[in-house]
This record gives structure tokens, sequence and C-alpha cells, in this order.
């Protein structure tokens, strides 16, 4: 008999049987606190990771939703934000959960769009922003290119074709460099800070241990103390010192993403990668081909120029589009730990 420890609990007004239920829960994917079944969606509460499950019927609208804190997009910290994701579900309802990593929002709204096309993944608002995006995008585009435009698209479309047949290589590079990037910016006084916090937590929850099992104090007594250990353990997470998280293990990550794309592209059949190495990432190149096909750029350097120019515009005063920001993130650390050289 499949039996479930914890049963998540119905969410909206759909329902699976308990049998169903159990065999789509133990098979579900994983992702960060959140999972995704076969029929449902399983979503964390604040404490719990999969507390809540909601049947694909139900579910309207997945998308992101950021938070971002002052300090954002400058070269003075990395990118401070909470990332959710938002169920809109029963003709409007909304829950909301809150991620540690915002790469497991976006892996687990790609596994979505695999496997669920039918739910949408923006939010109303985002949809009406991505179509005058669209529109504005297509009215900014020139009506028509030079022939040495048109050979650098030709260009730098090749190169982006060549880069996603390797998705991995600059998945790794983004990833290794927006780590590099945080290490060299953040103070040492953090690491003792997150230390000091951890402790913090530990203790909360090693008491909170100790008052359940003595029957010391109350519920809410109990409730403080462990919202207490999960907020400070939280917060602590990132900044912990580990086996693959101290400068070390995270400046040799980033040097061998660095290696591995530049043993990539020095086979590139087409001749010289049009772009360095460090700076090979299918982001930049679809932002060098925007930049041409709007008259910004002719030659894959002028591109390559506006791309940076953009990139160093951009600061904590300049509000942008979810996709913009996404982007950003993505290729932005590059650029920084290069000095845009």
């Amino acid at each position: 008999m499949n039996v479930m420890l914890f049963k998540p609990a119905q969410l909206g007004l759909a329902r699976l049987d308990p049998a169903e239920l159990a065999a789509d829960r133990k098979a579900c994917k994983k992702i960060g606190p959140c999972g995704v079944g076969k029929k449902a969606l399983y979503l964390n509460s604040f404490y719990i990771d999969r507390r809540y499950y909601l049947p694909y019927t139900s579910i309207t609208r997945v998308f992101k939703r950021v938070a971002m804190s002052a300090g954002g997009f400058t070269g003075k910290g990395m990118f401070a934000s909470m990332a959710y994701l938002v169920v809109e579900y029963d003709g409007g309802k909304q829950k909301q959960c809150n991620f540690k990593d915002e790469r497991d929002v976006d892996a687990l709204l790609e596994l979505l769009a695999k496997q669920q096309p039918q739910i949408r993944l923006l939010s109303a608002a985002g949809e009406q922003a991505l179509q005058k995006k669209a529109e504005e995008k297509a009215a900014r585009k020139l009506p028509e290119l030079s022939d040495d435009a048109k050979h650098t698209v030709t260009i730098l479309r090749r190169a982006k074709e060549y880069l996603d047949a390797k998705p991995e290589l600059s998945n790794e590079l983004s990833t290794a460099q927006r780590r590099k990037r945080a290490q060299l910016k953040s103070k040492p006084v953090y690491r003792y800070v997150a230390l000091a916090i951890f402790l913090f937590g530990t203790a909360a929850a090693a008491y909170g241990l100790y008052a359940v099992f003595t029957h010391t104090g109350s519920y809410g007594v109990y409730f403080a103390l462990f919202g207490f250990a999960a907020i400070f353990l939280f917060s602590s997470y990132n900044m912990l010192p580990t086996a693959h998280n101290n400068n070390s293990a995270i400046m040799k990550r980033a040097d061998q993403a660095d290696a591995a794309m530049a043993e990539y592209v020095k086979h590139y059949p087409n001749g010289s990668f049009p772009v360095p190495s460090c700076y090979a990432h299918p982001i930049v190149l679809k932002r060098m081909i925007d930049a041409v096909e709007e008259g910004q750029a002719v030659t894959t350097a002028e591109a390559l120029d506006a791309v940076k120019a953009r990139l160093q515009a951009v600061n904590a005063d300049v509000q942008v589009e979810q996709e913009e920001y996404d982007e950003i993130v993505a290729i932005k650390a590059l650029f920084l730990n290069h000095d845009y050289q």
C-alpha cells in the first residue's frame, strides 16, 4: 500500500483521489521547494516543501515574480533579489512560493512549458508588456539593412546556433561568473554575520525541539522558535562557506567554465568566433543581432560595443521589463568580471 507520511493539502477546488495523489507526489520532479508531477503542481508553505497540491485543471497561469533590492545591476554588488513562483488558479486566486535560488524558478517554468503547454507562463500584465515590447522592437528595426549589416547578422546567427548546440557550456559560464562576481564583491564581515545568524537559527531550532519534548511553553512559543530558526537558517544559507562555496572553489569553477568555452569556440567551423570566448553566450549574440537590425552597429565589433554600452547604462535607477532583466542577470557578470574589455 502506497502511504504518504505527509499528505499534501488540497489547495484549489479540483482534487486527486488519494491513490492517484500518492503516486503522482512520489514521482514528481522536485525543483527547489516545489514539485512538478504529471497530474499536479506541488507548492511549498513558508516552512514545508511541497505542502500543497494543485491539479493542472485548476491552474491558469504560473509565472515568476522578482523583488530586487537596491544595488541590483550595479558594480557594487551582485543583483540582490528574491524570486517567487506565482500560481494563479480557480478564477484568479494566487499562491506565491518563495525560492532560495532564482534559477530553480526558471527551471520549473521551463519544465512546465514542456509538460503543460496549455498553462500560461506570464502574468496578464506580463503578456501585455511582452506584446508592447515586441511591437516596439519591430518598430525600431531598420526597414532595410545594408549588405555589410546583413553579412554581420548572418555571422552572428551562425555563431549563436553553434552555442545553442551546447547550452550547458553557456549556462555554466553564466552561473560560474555570477558566483565569482558575488564572491569578489562580498565583504569578509558578511561571512561572520552569516555564521552568527546560522548559529542563532541552530540555537532556536535546538531550543524549540527541547521545548517540544519537555512540554515547556505553548504552541505559540513552538511556532515562534521554529519560525525564527527557519528565517535565520534561510537568511544565512548562501553565505556560509562549504566545500563548494568558498573562494578557492568559486574561482576555480569560473576558470574552468572560461576554459571550457574557450576550447569549444576554438573549434568553431566557420572561422574565428565573432566574440571573445569570455563573452560567448547566446544572449550576448542575440543582443548583438538586435543592435545591428536596429541600426546601432554594422560590424561585429560595433555590435559588441553596443551591447556593452547598454549593460553599463543599466543600474538600480533604471527600470526594465522581466525579459530584459533575465537577460541582463545572465550576462552582466561576464562583462563585469572582465572589465568590459
